[in-house]
């Protein structure tokens, strides 16, 4: 068996396990929050004339579990509908499945954040090269400033301050929603264009709240690096500085990549603040909406998923490092 082979098996049975740890805890903490939304909602229907059998049944199809037996009778069904994709079905949304509310607000969520992650990981890091370069001069002090007053600002403030800016003092962007009702949605110029301009706040609010943490790690990065042996024997032997600028950067990159990984997998939770802010459908919003409405199945369903794509985060960047750094393979070849 190959190295990767290795290490992504012994990550699958780790993930595995963390996720059923998650589902666990999850599961019992819903069943022991103060007020029981179960029995509420079970009350609620004999109220309404259901027979006790029917909304025992009824409770059971929303919740994924016999709300009436016993913890371990409740618990074991949660983890077989769990097994088979079956989170239940949201009580806000009566007769929808957990799983394809999830899907549907995770599209809102995955493409504005990852446009926003991935544009001020590339901003950041060409910036960082030159702060680390630039870091006595008064070019490389400005960037460190600035790096260092964005990351230092709450994502929920740079949303707030977009928004009076570009919204209301300077009227040019949509200041909620995903998309303007007037469009037919569709393959169609007005539709896409709408949908462009309201996601642009967003974009630049999460590009912003990241870009300062990504250029201070590349600065700290490329400053480690100038310190290495190899760079002092290039620039002894007279190789190109534009090479050696080459060597650098490749080199201290390496680790932002992990960092990078992971930020993908938190991109399904980290929206919160933002979505709510800008009224934006996707999961954040829609984990604060299910707090808000004792839509438990939900909240637990959205939890599950955050830790899902999270595990998923770091199996990727071990392996992705491994493939990259030839230091790793060869170091765990020989041991």
């Amino acid at each position: 068996m190959t190295l990767i082979a290795r290490r992504l098996a012994g990550h699958l049975a780790r993930g595995l396990v963390m996720i059923l740890v998650v589902a666990t805890i999850t599961f019992f903490i819903v069943n022991n929050i103060p007020g029981d939304p179960m029995a509420a909602r079970y009350e609620k229907l004999i109220e309404g004339g259901m027979s006790p059998e029917a909304a025992s049944q009824a409770v059971k199809v929303l919740y994924g579990f016999q709300p009436d037996g016993s913890m371990w009778q409740q618990y074991s069904e949660f983890i077989t509908g769990l097994v088979h994709l079956d989170l239940g079905v949201s009580v806000t949304r009566p007769g929808t499945p957990v799983l394809d509310v999830l899907t549907e607000a995770a599209k809102w969520t995955v493409l504005p954040v990852l446009a926003g992650t991935l544009l001020s990981f590339l901003v950041g890091v060409i910036l960082g090269v030159f702060a680390a370069i630039k870091r006595s001069g008064k070019l490389g002090d400005a960037l460190a400033i600035s790096g260092s007053l964005l990351h230092g600002i709450p994502q929920y403030v740079l949303a707030m301050l977009l928004v009076v800016i570009f919204a209301t003092l300077i009227p040019l962007l949509p200041a909620d929603g995903s998309v303007d009702i007037l469009y037919e949605p569709g393959f169609n110029a007005g539709y896409i264009g709408s949908l462009v301009e309201h996601a642009i706040l967003p974009v630049v609010t999460y590009a912003l709240s990241a870009y300062g943490g990504w250029i201070l790690a590349m600065k700290s990065s490329v400053v480690t690096v100038l310190g290495d042996d190899f760079i002092l024997a290039a620039e002894l032997r007279g190789v190109k500085r534009s090479i050696v600028f080459r060597y650098i950067a490749r080199n201290a990159i390496l680790p932002l990549f992990t960092l990078l990984a992971l930020s993908l997998g938190l991109l399904l939770g980290g929206a919160v603040f933002i979505e709510k802010i800008f009224n934006y459908p996707g999961l954040g919003w829609l984990l604060i909406g299910s707090v808000q409405d004792r839509d438990y199945a939900l909240m637990s369903g959205a939890f599950l998923l955050i830790t899902v794509a999270t595990i998923i985060a770091n199996i990727v960047a071990d392996l992705f490092y491994t493939v990259i750094d030839p230091r790793v393979r060869s170091g765990e070849e020989a041991s």
